[in-house]
């Protein structure tokens, strides 16, 4: 018992003696400012002596930090009615407001400063306070651990006894492909990862590297529910029609998120991946997991216990220094992002999409933000001792999208990324139970212009000249010569181009001053992810057939197949149920796809499996179109305006990576290939039934095949 209070007052020794270090530094800072800026005083008109100036730095830094300490949190928890994203730009604000304040509270009277004066001093002292802190606390495990803990999204209310079974923490690096990632790891982007896997470095590895197989469907939305809750059924793409609500689907989309979420659950009878004492930090779907933060799923509820998406940037922004250094940190990354956008313009750089409008702070919110308000909760989670943890790392995705897969600007967020891994790592060894790190992505991306930047025209201006439909005037001067009907040299006349492409597509020429008839058919609804693309006829209650598509646009099939940009179409026929088709008049029906593939022959392999599952889906498409695809530079044409796409097949977006210690059994036996994210699912389930055993529940489909 002597022991223990022996202990318990050499910790608050420790901690008054950090607390007035760190006061006496942001003394000396605020010292150092007011002679450095002229639009800050410490003293009087009249002159004080040094004394009295120390004495008012002292009272200022004080009430400054005790301001920081106690009304900074109200008012972030105040602000979560704001957007996240406006909340890093009013850290500068709220910071210089509160100095302000403690200098108004200063008895001297004598201390002042201009508005935007007031602003850089918060944010200095804010920074050196937390430099301070940060370094005296690193001595001190125990410190170490609580200034963590305040990182966390919320703290546990009860505290049941830590389990000695190692706990499991899972890193989604969201859209490194598994090629990407091992040049990383050999260009020297990547140490932590590379001295895991003892990557020329004569150690021993302690994780093995597993590419896995995407569905046709390669991107988050599809990849993520099956990880977290065992089911892609259904999710045929990223964005989607589907006939019977008469509504769009769109996978980051929180009302569609929480759908998606639903039906995963019934149709698997399962909560998900995280149910046992689980957190899900910066996902789409919660995983079943008890504690969440930054979950879109979640995003619509009402706020509640159970209901915490905003609780992270709450435990994050809720100390003042993280606020300012995040906020420091998100202008930097616009700034570069500018002149990145900027540099590439100037050197006519190829292929390039528009970084224009408000680009550069979503990139900064993805590649800073929600990175730093990610990290930090896992780190509580951590500390908390939570047996399984699940979090999203958005930020190479956002980047590769519009500056490509492999480049400078990607290059810079690897190597960020992976000192993220190398904090999460060094802080797991002062978690209170073993941890074992497992690195995965849900997809990789494929490089490749635009389909628009190719050809002049976008998918639906192809569909709209397929079924007749009225052209914007640039898509009718390009139609022709993307169709092939005007050679290489000529330069037709709107009226020419016109002509060519009604004449080529059957459609009768339009004379001057003719009359538009209004149809009574509805325009069909063309949706993209990636480089698929997903054509819907909403006026039909059903999934048309091929039959009724001709019947209807005779020349839309075949100007869509017969089109450079696009490797196949996928349809339903009432002779021969699915049915792709190609150039050149191909069809093949997908039950002989296994010995005459077509088109589909230099996709990669599973290709002919994705596109028969993603047939069987009830919301799949009418028409589902799959872009042109290079495979000797690994290319493809994105429907949507990315340099970096994923979302179909072709290339690396459909290959994702699993790093896992080499103390968890193997992913797959030797030999066989890890196909589709319901199968890393049951991995991932697995790898915590061997830490936990019995209390983690076997799903539906584990259940059979252990009975059979």
């Amino acid at each position: 018992m002597r022991g223990v209070r022996g202990g318990r007052w050499r910790r608050i020794a420790s901690q008054v003696g950090r607390s007035i270090t760190v006061w006496a530094v942001s003394t000396v800072t605020m010292l150092v400012l007011a002679g450095l800026l002229p639009d800050f005083q410490l003293q009087s008109a009249d002159g004080d002596s040094a004394t009295r100036i120390a004495v008012t730095a002292a009272l200022g830094a004080g009430a400054f930090g005790v301001l920081s300490a106690v009304v900074w949190p109200l008012l972030v928890r105040l602000l979560l009615l704001v957007p996240a994203l406006v909340l890093g730009l009013l850290v500068f604000f709220l910071n210089g407001s509160l100095l302000l304040v403690a200098l108004r509270l200063n008895p001297s009277g004598s201390s002042e400063a201009a508005p935007e004066t007031a602003v850089i001093v918060a944010a200095v002292m804010s920074a050196v306070a937390s430099a301070t802190g940060g370094a005296l606390a690193v001595r001190d495990d125990d410190a170490y651990r609580r200034r963590l803990y305040r990182l966390a999204d919320r703290r546990r209310r009860a505290h049941p006894p830590c389990p000695s079974a190692p706990g499991t923490v899972f890193i989604q690096l969201d859209g490194v492909g598994h090629d990407v990632l091992t040049e990383a790891v050999g260009g020297g982007l990547m140490p932590t990862v590379g001295r895991w896997l003892a990557a020329g470095d004569g150690q021993r590895p302690s994780h093995r590297l597993t590419s896995w197989r995407t569905d046709w469907s390669s991107q988050t939305g599809a990849s993520q529910l099956g990880i977290l809750h065992g089911c892609t059924f259904d999710v045929p793409a990223f964005r989607w029609y589907e006939k019977d609500s008469r509504e769009v689907m769109v996978c980051n989309r929180p009302t569609s998120a929480a759908e998606l979420q639903r039906r995963a659950v019934a149709h698997t009878g399962d909560g998900g991946l995280l149910t046992l004492d689980g957190a899900s930090r910066g996902n789409l779907f919660s995983g079943g997991a008890d504690e969440q933060a930054l979950v879109l799923s979640i995003a619509t509820r009402r706020r509640g216990r159970e209901n915490r998406s905003r609780a992270g940037y709450f435990a994050y922004f809720s100390d003042p220094a993280n606020a300012v250094r995040t906020a420091l940190s998100f202008v930097a990354e616009a700034c570069r992002e500018l002149g990145q956008s900027t540099r590439a313009r100037m050197r006519g750089q190829r292929p390039r999409v528009s970084r224009g409008g408000l680009y550069p702070l979503v990139r900064a919110f993805a590649t800073v933000v929600e990175r730093d308000v990610v990290v930090a909760a896992v780190m509580g989670d951590l500390l908390a001792g939570r047996t399984a943890v699940y979090a999203d790392l958005v930020a190479y995705d956002e980047v590769a999208h519009h500056s490509g897969p492999r480049g400078r600007d990607t290059e810079q967020v690897l190597r960020r990324l992976d000192r993220c891994l190398a904090l999460i790592e060094k802080v797991a060894e002062h978690a209170p139970r073993p941890y074992r790190i497992v690195v995965l992505s849900d997809h990789g991306q494929s490089p490749g212009e635009t389909f628009r930047a190719r050809f002049g025209l976008t998918l639906g201006d192809l569909v709209r000249a397929g079924c007749g439909l009225r052209l914007p005037r640039a898509a009718e001067r390009t139609l022709p010569r993307a169709l092939g009907f005007v050679r290489p040299g000529q330069n037709p006349t709107g009226t020419e181009a016109r002509a060519a492409v009604r004449a080529a597509l059957r459609r009768p020429v339009e004379e001057h001053g003719e009359r538009h008839r209004p149809s009574r058919v509805s325009e069909p609804i063309v949706l993209a992810s990636g480089n698929l693309g997903l054509i819907s006829f909403p006026d039909v209650p059903h999934r048309m057939s091929r039959e009724e598509i001709d019947a209807r646009h005779p020349a839309l099939l075949t100007t869509l197949a017969h089109h450079p940009g696009i490797a196949f179409l996928l349809v339903r026929s009432e002779e021969h149920g699915g049915l792709v088709l190609g150039a050149h008049g191909t069809e093949i029906p997908l039950d002989r796809l296994d010995h005459e593939p077509g088109p589909l022959a230099g996709l990669g392999p599973g290709a002919v499996d994705a596109v028969r599952r993603t047939h069987s889906f009830p919301h799949t498409a009418d028409i589902m179109v799959n872009s042109w695809y290079d495979p000797a530079a690994g290319e493809v044409l994105a429907f949507e305006e990315q340099i970096g796409s994923h979302g179909g097949l072709g290339g690396a977006q459909a290959r994702p990576f699993l790093l896992s210690p080499l103390s968890l059994s193997a992913p797959v036996d030797a030999g066989q290939d890890l196909v589709g994210a319901e199968r890393v699912h049951h991995v991932l389930r697995r790898w915590l039934r061997e830490a936990d055993g019995p209390q983690v529940p076997l799903t539906a489909e584990e259940a059979d095949r252990r009975a059979a």
